[in-house]
Formats: C-alpha cells, sequence, structure tokens
C-alpha cells in the first residue's frame, strides 16, 4: 500500500502547522491533537484497506487486428466479494499502440460487475501482447492507493489491412475488378483446359471439331475449351534492407505485401495456386496451394514478417526457389534494385526463366517522381531537381545492363505496385503465356 495524494497533502498540512506552532506556542496543542487524529486516521484506513476485495477481470478482444483500424476492447470487472471498490482501471495495452479511452475510474459494489469499452489502434503487424491490466484501489477514507494486476496475459495477431482489397472485389462477380479500373472475361473456345463438347457454330476453328462425336451425333461437333486453371503464380519477395524505404507512413516492404495479398486474391479466383518464398531478413517457404484456403495461409504465414538490415543475395535465392518449385509458374520477384545489383539479378533471372515465366517489379521512390513534377521554386529547387534526374537516368541504365526483356520487368512506384501487377497477371493469362 501506498500513500495517496490526499494523505501527502494532510501531512505537508500538519507539518506547515507544526512550523506555525514554533512562534505561537498556543497553536502546539492543536498540532498534537491534529497529528494524532491523522495518525489514527491513517491506521484505521490501512486496516480497512489491507484485505482487497474479490475481484476478477475478463478482456473481450478479436484474435485477429487490422493494421491500422481502430478497434474496441471490452474490460469486464467482476466484484465477488468483500468491500465496495473505489478504482481505477488501466489495461495492460500493447506498447506503442494509440489508445483512447484509458484510464477508467468507478466505483463497484459486492456482487455486481462493470463493463465498459476502451478502443486501440495497431501501428504495425505482426503478433501483440496484452499483459495483465493495472488496478489502482482506493481505500475507504481515501489516504492509503494499492496497486493490483488483473485478467490474463494474452497474444493477437495483427494482420494487413485486407479490407481495401476485399471491400468491393467480395460483392463483384469474379470477371470484375472495380478497385482497379480492370475487367476481364472467361473466353471459351480459347485456352488448354477442355470444358465441354456442343454442336458447331460458325467461326469455329476446324482444329475445335471432335470427329468421333461428329460420327456418332451425325452433325458437326466442336470441342469447347477455357483458360487453364491449374497454373501458380510464387511470389519471391526481398525482406532485406533496401524495403525498409518509407513513402509517408508505409514501408516499401508493407505497400509489396499488399500488393503481394492483392494479386494473390485475384489468382485464387482464377483457380490458380498461391505461394510464396521470402529472402533477405528471414526465409520462408509456402507452397503453391489452391483456393481461398492457399489465401488464408498465405496471409497467415506473411502477417509477423518484417524487412531487416540484411543485403539481398538474388542468386542464392533464385536457386533455392528452383530447388523447391517443380512445376512450371509465374514467379514474381519483388524488389529494389539498385546500381550494383546488375550481375547478381542478371544471373538470378537467366536461371529462374530457363523454367519459369518471371516478372521482376522494381520500387522506385515516390518522392522523385514528386520532385519531377514540382515547380522549381529556386536554386535549391534545381539543384533537387537535377540530382533527381541523375539519379533517375543512372536508375534506368542500370535497368538496360540487366539486358531483360521490357514484359519482364516494372519500375514502379509503391502506390501502383498491386495495380500493375493485377494488370500483367491477366494479361499473361489471357495470352496463355503461362
Amino acid at each position: 500500500m501506498t500513500p495517496s495524494r490526499l494523505l501527502i497533502w494532510l501531512v505537508i498540512g500538519w507539518a506547515a502547522l507544526g512550523l506555525a506552532a514554533g512562534p505561537l506556542p498556543q497553536l502546539a496543542l492543536v498540532w498534537w491533537i491534529a497529528g494524532g487524529a491523522l495518525c489514527l486516521a491513517a491506521l484505521l484506513d490501512a486496516i480497512l484497506g489491507w484485505r482487497p476485495p474479490q475481484l476478477r477481470l475478463e478482456r473481450l478482444t478479436k484474435p485477429i487486428w487490422p493494421v491500422g483500424h481502430w478497434g474496441e476492447v471490452a474490460l469486464v470487472l467482476h466484484h465477488e466479494g468483500g468491500r465496495s471498490a473505489r478504482l481505477t482501471l488501466f489495461d495492460g495495452y500493447p506498447a506503442g499502440w494509440e489508445l483512447v479511452g484509458l484510464p477508467h475510474p468507478t466505483r463497484l459494489r459486492a456482487g455486481r460487475f462493470v463493463r465498459f469499452v476502451y478502443q486501440l489502434r495497431a501501428p504495425e503487424r505482426g503478433e501483440a501482447q496484452f499483459a495483465p491490466a493495472h488496478v489502482q484501489l482506493t481505500s475507504p477514507l481515501s489516504l492509503w492507493q494499492r496497486r493490483l494486476r488483473l485478467g490474463e496475459a494474452s497474444t493477437i495477431k495483427v494482420f494487413p489491412d485486407f479490407s481495401k482489397i476485399m471491400g468491393h472485389t467480395l460483392t463483384a462477380t469474379d470477371q470484375r475488378l472495380p478497385q482497379l479500373g480492370s475487367i476481364r472475361k472467361r473466353r471459351r473456345g480459347e485456352g488448354t483446359d477442355f470444358r465441354q463438347l456442343r454442336e458447331y457454330r460458325q467461326g469455329d476453328s476446324m482444329r475445335a471439331i471432335d470427329w468421333k462425336a461428329t460420327a456418332r451425333q451425325l452433325k458437326p461437333i466442336s470441342r469447347e475449351y477455357q483458360e487453364e486453371r491449374d497454373q501458380q503464380v510464387v511470389f519471391l519477395l526481398d525482406s532485406g534492407r533496401r524495403m525498409l524505404a518509407r513513402d509517408g507512413d508505409t514501408s516499401h516492404f508493407d505497400h509489396a505485401l499488399n500488393a503481394v495479398l492483392t494479386l494473390s486474391w485475384v489468382a485464387q479466383k482464377q483457380g490458380d495456386a498461391i505461394g510464396l518464398m521470402s529472402f533477405g531478413q528471414e526465409e520462408r517457404w509456402m507452397a503453391p496451394q489452391k483456393g481461398r484456403g492457399g489465401l488464408d495461409r498465405l496471409i497467415s504465414g506473411v502477417y509477423d514478417l518484417h524487412a531487416g538490415e540484411v543485403a539481398p543475395d538474388y542468386l542464392q535465392a533464385a536457386q533455392r526457389l528452383l530447388d523447391r518449385l517443380k512445376k512450371r509458374a509465374f514467379v514474381v520477384l519483388i524488389t529494389n534494385l539498385r546500381d550494383e545489383d546488375d550481375n547478381a539479378m542478371r544471373e538470378a533471372h537467366r536461371l529462374l526463366s530457363g523454367k519459369h515465366l518471371v516478372m521482376c517489379a522494381s520500387l522506385r521512390e515516390a518522392s522523385l517522381d514528386d520532385t519531377q513534377a514540382a515547380a522549381v521554386p529556386d536554386f535549391n529547387g534545381a539543384l533537387r531537381l537535377a540530382a533527381t534526374e541523375h539519379y533517375l537516368a543512372e536508375r534506368r541504365e542500370a535497368i538496360k545492363r540487366l539486358r531483360m526483356p521490357a514484359h519482364s520487368l516494372i519500375d514502379v512506384t509503391p502506390q501502383r505496385l498491386a495495380a500493375s501487377l493485377v494488370d500483367r497477371y491477366l494479361a499473361i493469362k489471357e495470352s496463355g503465356q503461362l
């Protein structure tokens, strides 16, 4: 138990009275009486508050939390016996989270409970820990305070904000992606997967005629095909130091991860299997899997993945992915290229493209484009623009030295990455390259 602020001020007042009693002897008796009364009250209050009430705390929260969104946490405090309690409750929420609604003062009688809600916002992905809540009990005369820890520690998972990806597409048809401004329809009569037999129609290719069925039916019968739906999309995601760069509040790595999830959702709706291998700070491997289960597995596998201060090794990553992927796949390598990467990236692309269809997506800082588009107000602005133009020219030369086909490399800002990947994927699906 610790003295409350009230008790401290009473002691200070009693001490001031003692100082005044020095030159005024008539106050000495008052000082002694006040001191005795204060000691007696403090002792009595300590005895009354020594035994804490029987309290039990429950924390109600979602096990999965979207990053960057406000959410509610409910605390239910039960008083199961003992004296009435005056207390202030402060939850052990994860460090670094934004908070609204705490601390919460309340008075609770025996046999009752109180429920209140406060709000939190998670600033980053990963696992977050709730510690037991802090409870500050006030003694009956408010002279003492006692601190308790109630409730259990718990862990929640903070996932990427998937609502922006799913918000419109869940209510759209399988062929429409309104948030990206793209419409793709499955084209019958094309592709490699057999769909059904039907009567011959004018314009059908002669190669589409099934002659055995035609002989049986005594009329022309054509085979109808659809786009192949047994394909693989595998992401090779750089988690090295270059992905730590930030545009605004979001790192390049988080932009890349959001783009991965966007394309994964589109690909699984198209019937393709999706997988991922990270390299750099941490290597994780999720083998390609179809359907919503594959998407859920991917999200669960990367929600706590972060970039770190490690240089990426493109050639080693390409070799390890090649050892794991036995079937031809569309491999999407996401990184941030620099001048010194030309040899390693060229060899990695050559190694993977021998068996797979490979595309490299390099993230370009949005601030470079902003500098190019901005007006030049003064000499410092002119120097900044000249340096930006020089850097971008060197970047273009470095990309040329890779000697990669134009369709195998995109250099985009993080904000445009998701839309660019989806458009390129849908174009590949329509062309039948995979």
